[in-house]
């Protein structure tokens, strides 16, 4: 049991500082061997775990895609704020969480193996089936399609990751809660507005009671 301990450990490691330096110096200049040095770890323990860096580059993703699972896992709540919860899950991951960052930015990447998962694609599809949910629901109004409310959300979602990579503050809470608070009103029925928080659920919670939640303003 303690080797294979040892050998997760080791593994996440690798992951962590393969990540890093991904993220930091790109993935043709962040080689094998500086990787392992990174993670603290011999040569041989890295080709143990990864057979290339390829091999890498699908662990890395395959990590933030089981961060990705943690942001879309089930919510009990209305379909269209499991919605927008997740995407300020999401966008707070991409600041923070340097394997979540790295994993999406990779999954673009021709080095990846046949078999290595498409971030981008698994939360389009997670995105799409949650506003299929909230139409069921009668959330939307009737000249909103699921499609057209589904490719907007990815769209801006993709749009903020990337503008992210140059300047965090794209990645700021109050950026997605500003794009929320102008959809909603065209999405949702007036009767249905006050259903929904555009600052997300826990960002609601963290605001004290004595505040009124509302939206920053545009252009604050």
């Amino acid at each position: 049991m303690a080797k294979q301990e040892r050998a997760i450990r080791t593994r996440n490691a690798l992951i962590a500082a393969a990540a890093e330096l991904f993220d930091q110096d790109g993935f043709e200049a962040s080689s094998l061997a500086v990787i392992s040095a990174r993670a603290g770890v011999s040569s041989g323990a890295l080709h143990f775990h990864f057979a290339n860096k390829a091999a890498l580059v699908d662990g890395v993703v395959d990590a933030a895609g089981e961060r990705l699972q943690l942001i879309t896992r089930h919510r009990d709540a209305l379909s269209l704020q499991v919605l927008i919860d997740a995407s300020h899950d999401l966008m707070q991951g991409l600041a923070r969480d340097v394997v979540l960052r790295a994993g999406f930015a990779l999954s673009a990447r021709p080095e990846r193996t046949a078999a290595a998962r498409d971030l981008r694609r698994d939360w389009q599809a997670w995105v799409e089936a949650t506003v299929e949910r909230a139409a069921r629901e009668g959330a939307l109004v009737p000249d909103v399609t699921p499609r057209d409310l589904a490719a907007t959300v990815v769209a801006v979602a993709a749009g903020l990751e990337t503008l992210g990579g140059g300047d965090r503050r794209w990645l700021e809470r109050s950026t997605l809660t500003r794009f929320w608070a102008l959809l909603l009103p065209c999405v949702v029925s007036p009767a249905a507005r006050e259903l929904f928080v555009a600052l997300g659920r826990t960002g609601a919670e963290s605001v004290p009671r004595a505040v009124p939640v509302a939206p920053p303003r545009i252009g604050s």
